[in-house]
């Protein structure tokens, strides 16, 4: 029997992860971060062509899966400006990192699919 390797992320992240990317703006939005290098909001979403708001609440998704991060900044004539940059991430969908990661699937995430 093949022995399966600790996950690189938990179940429960590699969820978080997928969902997050299961998403065209989502994946617009990594694809523009990471050519263009970090960016402040109201810039990546000219860039993206779609609204700070809605821009925003893929970021917030994003973050939250561990796929970008934020940094808060004043610039030199003292606006806040938030910006965000992709995070070091590795997320591998072999059969074998599937299988470690549902083993390690909290009880909350087995519930969520009844």
């Amino acid at each position: 029997m093949k022995e399966i390797t600790k996950p690189v992320v938990s179940g429960d992240q590699m969820l978080l992860m997928l969902a997050a990317l299961a998403n065209p703006h989502r994946l617009r939005i990594i694809a523009a971060l990471r050519s263009a290098g970090r960016n402040y909001v109201s810039q990546l979403a000219r860039e993206v062509g779609i609204s700070r708001p809605l821009l925003h609440l893929h970021l917030q998704r994003l973050e939250e899966a561990g796929l970008v991060t934020s940094r808060l900044e004043l610039s030199h004539d003292g606006k806040a400006l938030h910006y965000f940059e992709v995070a070091d991430f590795a997320l591998a969908l072999t059969p074998d990192a599937l299988t470690a990661s549902a083993q390690s699937l909290s009880a909350a995430a087995n519930k969520s699919d009844e």
